[in-house]
C-alpha cells in the first residue's frame, strides 16, 4: 500500500501545540501536544541510541495505566518498532510464553510490576529494562535505566523517523486462543486509521473531544476506543491508572471536566450505578457511552436510560482494531440488544458451516472484512491461514440480522466466555487443570454470574484411587492462571460426555451443569 503513515503527534504539536493531549490523573500530570511530542520525540531517540531499537523490532509494556503508555506506542510509531502491551493480569508461566513468542528488546514496566517484569526478563533474556517509577527509588538496580533520565537525557532533534505505510505493524497485542495458547494479533497503523474514522460516524469523534480512559490500556478497548481515536483527531485524554466506580463517576458526572467519550464492559457500568452518588448524577457533557466487550443485560442498559444517558452497544475484537458494529445513540432503546450497524470500512457477512450467506433472521458465523482487519498472527501463519477465507476473519461469532439490517450476536460460535469483560477460553483452563496431578479428564463451561456475567466452572473426572477436591483445583489455578480465569466451582462426575469422533458435548455439560 502506497499511503505514508503520518506522525499524528507531530501533526497536532503544530496544529494546537498548547492544547492539553493527555493528562494523568493518578499523578496530576498534564501534556500539551507540543509537550507530548518532544516527549515521545526524546523517547524514540532514546530508544534508539541507548537500546538500539529500530525498524520492526518489539518493545513490552507491563504497567497500570499511565500517560507514558502512549508515548511509547508513538516513539514505537516513529521508529517503526512494534508496540507490545502486556496483560498484567496474567500469571509468570503466561507472560514467559507470549514474551518469549515476540521477543522484545526492551521492557518497560512500573513500580507494581517490577518483579514480574525482572522474572520475565531473566527467563526470556530481553537485553534491556526500563522502569518509568525507577526516580522513585524502588528498583533503581544497575541494569535497568530510569525513565525520566532516559527522556531528559535525549535530544529530540536526533529522531529519524523510519518511512512507513499503513501496512507497518504498530502494535502485538495478544489475545487468548482455542488452542489454550495466546496468539499476538499483528495491528497495523492502518488498522489504527481506519478504526479512528470508523468511530466517527457512531460516537462523533472531533478536536474539542474528552476521553475518559478507565480500561486496561493493554486491552484493546482501552487502548482504541476511544484513546488512539481521539489522538487521531486532536482530543483530549484523561488516563485513570485503575478503575474506581466512585471516581468514574464523580468524573463522568462533572460539567467542568466535561467528559464527552469512554467505554467500558457491562460491570463497569453495573459498579457505577450501584455507587450511592449515582441516584444524582447527571451526564450533562457526555457524547457517547459504548458498552462492549460481552452482552449488556437489559436491566442495566434501561438503568443508564433513565438517567438520561444511551449505552451504546458495539461489537469488535483484537483483531478488528475493533470496531465492527455499533448502535447509533438514537437507536439504543429502539433496537435493544443489537450490536448495531457495521462500520463503515468493514464489510460483514453471517455465513453457514459452509461459508454460504445465511437468510435474514437465521444464524449463522459473522465473517468480516476490511482495512480494519488484522494481516495475521505473530510467528503463527498457520492460524492466520486457518483463520481467514477470501480475506474474511471468522470471527467465531454465533450472530443474526434483522430485517432493518441490525446485527445480533447471539452466541459465542466456540467455547470462549466473557468473564469481567476479559475472553476466557476453555481449552487454556483445561490445560492447567490437566497438568494437576490425580485429573483424569476436565472440561470448563462459563456459568452465568450476576457481578461478572459468567464464571468457569470446572467438570472434572478423578483417576481411579486418585483424591481431588474442589479448594485444591481452584488453588491450582490460582497459581498458574490470571485471576479472571480461574474456575469458580469445580463438579466432580464420573464420566464426560463424548461424540463419536470423541469431541466433549460441551452442550450436554451447560444442560447438566451449567446453572
Amino acid at each position: 500500500m502506497s499511503t505514508r503513515s503520518f506522525d499524528w503527534i507531530a501533526h497536532h504539536a503544530k496544529v494546537r501545540p498548547d492544547q492539553v493531549a493527555q493528562v494523568d490523573l493518578a499523578t496530576d500530570r498534564s501534556f500539551t501536544w507540543a509537550r507530548m511530542n518532544e516527549r515521545t520525540n526524546r523517547l524514540a531517540a532514546a530508544l534508539a541510541t541507548e537500546f538500539g531499537i529500530g525498524h520492526e523490532d518489539r518493545v513490552a509494556v507491563l504497567a497500570n495505566n499511565n500517560t507514558n503508555f502512549f508515548e511509547v506506542q508513538f516513539a514505537c510509531w516513529k521508529l517503526g518498532a512494534i508496540f507490545v502491551p502486556l496483560n498484567w493480569r496474567l500469571a509468570v508461566p503466561e507472560l514467559e510464553y507470549i514474551v518469549g513468542d515476540c521477543s522484545p528488546k526492551l521492557i518497560v514496566f512500573d513500580n507494581d510490576m517490577a518483579e514480574p517484569a525482572n522474572q520475565i526478563a531473566k527467563l526470556c533474556g530481553i537485553d534491556h529494562k526500563v522502569n518509568w517509577n525507577a526516580g522513585s527509588g524502588a528498583d533503581a538496580s544497575y541494569d535497568t535505566a530510569d525513565y525520566e533520565e532516559l527522556l531528559a537525557a535525549s535530544d529530540p532533534a536526533a529522531v529519524r523517523p523510519h518511512p512507513s505505510t499503513h501496512d507497518t505493524a504498530l502494535t502485538i497485542m495478544y489475545t487468548s486462543g482455542t488452542t489454550g495458547r495466546p496468539k499476538g494479533a499483528i495491528i497495523t497503523q492502518g488498522m489504527t486509521f481506519y478504526n479512528a474514522v470508523n468511530c466517527t460516524e457512531f460516537f462523533g469523534m472531533r478536536s474539542d473531544m474528552i476521553n475518559l480512559a478507565f480500561l486496561p490500556l493493554f486491552h484493546t478497548g482501552g487502548l482504541n476506543v476511544f484513546a488512539n481515536p481521539g489522538f487521531h483527531f486532536g482530543g483530549t485524554t484523561l488516563v485513570m491508572r485503575t478503575f474506581d466506580p466512585a471516581e468514574a463517576l464523580r468524573l463522568l458526572s462533572d460539567p467542568e471536566i466535561g467528559v464527552t467519550h469512554f467505554i467500558g464492559v457491562p460491570a463497569n457500568y453495573l459498579f457505577m450505578s450501584q455507587v450511592p452518588a449515582f441516584a444524582d448524577a447527571s451526564f450533562p457533557t457526555i457524547t457517547a457511552a459504548c458498552v462492549g466487550g460481552s452482552p449488556t443485560p437489559l436491566p442495566l442498559i434501561k438503568t443508564w436510560e433513565a438517567k438520561g444517558l444511551p449505552l451504546q452497544q458495539a461489537y469488535g475484537m483484537t483483531e478488528t482494531s475493533p470496531l465492527v458494529l455499533a448502535l447509533k445513540p438514537e437507536d439504543c432503546s429502539v433496537k435493544i440488544g443489537s450490536a448495531g450497524l457495521p462500520a463503515m470500512h468493514c464489510e460483514v457477512r453471517v455465513v453457514d458451516d459452509n461459508g454460504n450467506d445465511v437468510m435474514v433472521g437465521q444464524t449463522g458465523e459473522l465473517w468480516v472484512r476490511g482495512p480494519n482487519i488484522t494481516p495475521g498472527y505473530w510467528n503463527h501463519p498457520e492460524a492466520t491461514t486457518e483463520s481467514f477465507d477470501d480475506g474474511f476473519l471468522k470471527t467465531g461469532d454465533a450472530t443474526r440480522q434483522d430485517d432493518d439490517g441490525f446485527y445480533y450476536v447471539v452466541d459465542r460460535w466456540k467455547d470462549m466466555y466473557i468473564s469481567g469483560g476479559e475472553n476466557v477460553y476453555p481449552a487454556e483452563v483445561e490445560s492447567v487443570i490437566f497438568g494437576l496431578d490425580g485429573v483424569g479428564e476436565v472440561a470448563v463451561i462459563g456459568v452465568a454470574d450476576q457481578r461478572w456475567v459468567e464464571v468457569g466452572r470446572a467438570v472434572v473426572v478423578v483417576k481411579e484411587g486418585a483424591e481431588l477436591d474442589e479448594s485444591t483445583v481452584i488453588n491450582h489455578c490460582r497459581a498458574n492462571l490470571a485471576r479472571y480465569k480461574v474456575p469458580q466451582s469445580v463438579v466432580f462426575i464420573d464420566e464426560i460426555p463424548h461424540n463419536a469422533t470423541g469431541k466433549v458435548l460441551k452442550r450436554e455439560l451447560r444442560d447438566a451443569y451449567g446453572q
